[in-house]
């Protein structure tokens, strides 16, 4: 009988959960509220809940190959510890691994969720057939994963890959919630797209601009998605905004080239769906930054292939399975 693989995604307002075969196909899903503001007892049952449910659909504990779990940060992969996260109130140093482990007599794994995804795009996603691949996920934040030989580099302490918090302008006026300046995160992604748009408006209140009319004039309504459709009508401001944030990204990923020299790019989230013009902003920008122009300029910049459930497909691939030839879905 073929063995079934478990994706628990944890978020602050549900919990997404689904089986996964070995060759990376989704055979069922389901999702429950996570109740977070509840406390620690009533996430955590939520989360339980999702478990035993596909639990019981895969056919018990000799169906399953594992349970991957993506939790929310600061965690330790090594040892399955959530140490205390700030959209899970009541959560300090749980051993969410262990506590899985012992209810279900199945082997689990915790990881955060850039980590996973890009770890799912190389096994059966955009980067099937690359080794080494840098991922990132630009939408609320920054997120990025650093995948070496088709595996998760943790790093000695299990925090490594937090380059949405690589400062490119340390003088910016611009604060990140990591407390430090200029980080890509608190310059790419989707809240600073939707700031400078608000703030250039404001600047030039007689500017005209889609993004007047899409928010009815109420300028805290701004989002990436409305900035991308207005660019999309040809709208100069905000085609202007992408052009920026895909200079912001190509700075930034022309260092991560520099350093880690990955045989391809993975860019997906929110921010990212804008398309063709974000990439080809950050595609144009990359050699111009590089210390190897002609090396950069080949280095593949992907869109991500997992949009739909990606939480579970990269919870899943914890326990996937590197070689295996993944499923066209």
């Amino acid at each position: 009988m073929r063995k079934l693989i478990m994706g628990i995604d944890i978020g602050g307002t549900k919990v997404a959960g689904g089986l996964v075969t070995a060759r990376g196909r989704l055979v069922k899903s389901l999702i429950l509220p996570t109740h977070a503001r509840r406390g620690y007892a009533a996430s955590l049952s939520q989360i339980m809940a999702v478990i035993r449910q596909l639990h019981d659909a895969a056919g018990g504990p000799g169906a399953l190959e594992g349970i991957g779990l993506l939790a929310p940060g600061p965690l330790n992969p090594h040892t399955g510890l959530v140490i205390n996260p700030p959209n899970l109130p009541g959560w300090k140093n749980v051993k969410l691994a262990e506590k899985v482990e012992r209810q279900f007599g199945v082997k689990a794994k915790v990881e955060n969720d850039a980590n996973a995804a890009g770890l799912a795009e190389v096994l059966f996603g955009a980067a099937v057939g690359y080794r080494h691949v840098f991922y990132v996920t630009v939408s609320t934040g920054i997120g990025t994963g650093i995948i070496i030989n088709k595996k998760i580099y943790h790093g000695s302490n299990g925090v490594a890959g937090e380059g949405g918090h690589v400062s490119i302008d340390y003088q910016s006026p611009y604060r990140c919630g990591c407390g430090s300046f200029g980080c890509i995160e608190a310059l790419a992604a989707g809240p600073a797209m939707a700031r400078r748009a608000q703030v250039r408006l404001i600047q030039d209140h007689l500017a005209p601009s889609l993004l007047r009319d899409l928010t009815g004039g109420q300028l805290n309504r701004v989002t990436p998605q409305l900035i991308a459709q207005a660019a999309e009508r040809g709208d100069a401001l905000a085609k202007s905004i992408v052009e920026e944030t895909g200079l912001f990204l190509g700075v930034w990923l022309a260092g991560m080239i520099a350093l880690f020299d990955p045989d391809a790019i993975v860019m997906g989230g929110g921010v990212a769906q804008i398309g063709k013009p974000l990439f080809q902003a950050v595609r144009n920008t990359i050699p111009r930054h590089s210390i190897n122009p002609h090396l950069a300029r080949r280095t593949p910049l992907l869109p991500a292939k997992l949009k739909k459930n990606v939480g579970i497909y990269g919870a899943a691939a914890l326990f996937l399975r590197a070689g295996v030839e993944a499923e066209n879905f």
